[in-house]
């Protein structure tokens, strides 16, 4: 998302929402029940046909203009009828155009998964189509049948270890990570304010894009970039790109050790959700350890509503589970769980994205 984006507030976000939700609601009770589930039964195939589109690059080919399938197929390197087939099938679902005179374009969904697209989801239509993520998704019964990941049975290691012995897999993962936070940093901006924090602790950060964005938004703040030490190495280029280098501390270490001191804010996002409670509660007690008494925390996860409709938060829960053993929880699950490190729980602030700031205080 563009950081000049006008982002709506929330609560229109959510109007917008509930109306998607009931529109796809009516399109299944207008449908024979056996066809509607059909639909969901085969809606994997088509996110795969997008991973072999950004895995055959089709998005960056067609950047410059229109192509026919025979040019299309000889810049990426494919079957013309094959191609022609897969373009055929995306492009009923809304992916790609055909013209008039039989050439094929980009519309805006396939706009996306151009490299160079602002808030690229090229690599992540790589990593979620991967071999090795397609691979734990058939094994979710078991997942679901003992409440772990799979991960340890499967690689005889966790994830976290398994992406440290896989180079090029971990780049595309970051890859990954670093888009969708292009998408959802602007909203969650947006939707709180940083402003009353002079210095601003971004707690497992990354390379920085979070904090880069906040920075950018209060320009009377200061921030601390803190993660390991493999990750924090390509922080420098990134801050530099948003000008905000020179207001950024970075440190090297693990949370599970230690946390900076002497922040006004602690900021974690999509952190929490990587643990089960004996870890997050390790995590939040070292920022607990760390935090002055009138620091506040801010935890920026899903936060599963208490309704029925669909939200993405209950999809990525799937995927902690399955991969992690961990989860996304509640607003009364945070509330316990910050109780239980030391803080109170002050309010949930809604964004615009699924994302929501669970911010507490010292107790």
């Amino acid at each position: 998302m563009s950081k000049t984006a006008k982002v709506p507030p929330a609560k229109l976000a959510r109007v917008i929402e509930w109306t998607r939700h009931h529109l796809y609601r009516l399109h299944q009770r207008l449908t024979p029940a056996p066809a509607a589930m059909i639909e969901l039964i085969l809606a994997g195939w088509t996110s795969q046909a997008i991973t072999v589109a950004a895995q055959l690059g089709v998005a960056d080919a067609l950047t410059d203009g229109p192509l026919t399938i025979d040019e299309l197929a000889t810049r990426v390197d494919a079957n013309a009828d094959a191609l022609h087939r897969l373009l055929r099938a995306l492009i009923s679902r809304g992916v790609f155009r055909h013209r008039r005179d039989g050439r094929f374009e980009l519309n805006s969904l396939a706009d996306t998964l151009r490299s160079d697209a602002p808030a690229s989801m090229k690599s992540a239509a790589r990593f979620y189509g991967s071999q090795e993520q397609r691979e734990r998704w058939t094994l979710l019964v078991d997942s679901v049948r003992t409440g772990t990941s799979v991960v340890p049975a499967l690689r005889g290691k966790s994830s976290f270890d398994y992406f440290a012995d896989e180079p090029e897999l971990a780049t595309l993962f970051n890859q990954t990570m670093t888009s969708v936070s292009e998408m959802t940093d602007v909203p969650v901006v947006a939707g709180y304010d940083f402003s009353a924090y002079p210095t601003i602790v971004d707690v497992g950060g990354g390379h920085g894009p979070l904090l880069a964005t906040i920075l950018a938004a209060t320009p009377a703040s200061r921030g601390v970039l803190y993660d390991l030490p493999s990750v924090v190495a390509n922080a420098p280029n990134l801050l530099r790109e948003h000008d905000v280098e020179n207001r950024v501390r970075i440190e090297e270490g693990s949370f599970f050790d230690s946390v900076p001191d002497g922040g006004d804010a602690y900021v974690l996002k999509n952190i929490i959700h990587d643990w089960r409670d004996e870890k997050a509660l390790q995590i939040l007690r070292n920022v607990r350890a760390a935090a002055g008494p009138r620091a506040t925390v801010l935890l920026i996860e899903f936060v599963i509503p208490n309704h029925d409709r669909d939200f993405p938060g209950k999809w990525v829960d799937l995927e902690m589970l399955l991969n992690l053993g961990a989860r996304e929880r509640t607003a009364a699950e945070y509330r316990d769980l910050l109780s239980q490190a030391g803080f109170r729980l002050t309010r949930v602030v809604q964004t615009a994205a699924p994302l929501s700031v669970v911010e507490a205080r010292a107790a």
